[in-house]
């Protein structure tokens, strides 16, 4: 596993570098709520529509352009909110979660068939709902809403998963490295949810 993880880490092209390192710095900056966040993402999104074109992965280079768009929107309204020093982290009602999750799945069955008939994807449910999720997720992060970190956990573990039984190992690390900062963003968030409270 370690020589295949080396072997991975050494095919990297200088651009999937960037991409895996400037992801990294979104997630790190996103725990500490630094609006910078969203330019790291941006540039990561960005070099990965390119690989995923260059892969032949379209639904991947779909969703990196969603991320980047999700980047632009991020960036403003977490400086909108630093202005307005209302830059606090919330919670969304339970009925929201409910019906995200509920539309989630349903757009998730729909695209897990369309994959398994028309297309040799190995696991289409889980790769459709980890798409579909991580959409969701990526909005609630740019709403400051708490739970999104809770959203990424789940998706982070099931990525590793994926990645680990489809032999990617590097890929599958890097979700695991998500993974970890994931649970401390939920702590850190957490934190400023609970002081935010007690202010009000």
């Amino acid at each position: 596993m370690l020589d295949t993880l080396m072997t991975q880490i050494r095919a990297t092209s200088p651009l999937e570098a960037v991409s895996v390192a400037t992801g990294l710095a979104y997630s790190l900056l996103a725990v500490k709520r630094s609006r910078w966040c969203w330019v790291a993402g941006g540039v990561s999104s960005s070099i990965l529509i390119y690989l995923s074109a260059q892969a032949r992965l379209p639904m991947q280079a779909t969703l990196q352009a969603y991320y980047v768009v999700m980047a632009f929107y991020g960036f403003w309204r977490w400086s909108k909110e630093r202005d307005e020093k209302s830059n606090v982290v919330t919670m969304w009602p339970t009925r929201a979660h409910l019906i995200a999750w509920i539309v989630t799945f349903a757009l998730s069955a729909v695209s897990a068939h369309w994959l398994a008939q028309e297309t040799q994807a190995a696991w289409p449910f889980l790769d459709s709902v980890t798409t579909w999720a991580s959409l969701l997720a990526t909005w609630l992060v740019a709403r400051m809403k708490l739970e999104n970190w809770l959203y990424w956990i789940a998706i982070d573990f099931v990525l590793v998963f994926l990645f680990a039984k489809q032999g990617m190992v590097f890929v599958a690390s890097l979700f695991a490295a998500y993974l970890v900062i994931s649970a401390f963003g939920f702590r850190s968030w957490l934190e400023n949810y609970r002081q935010s409270a007690l202010a009000s």
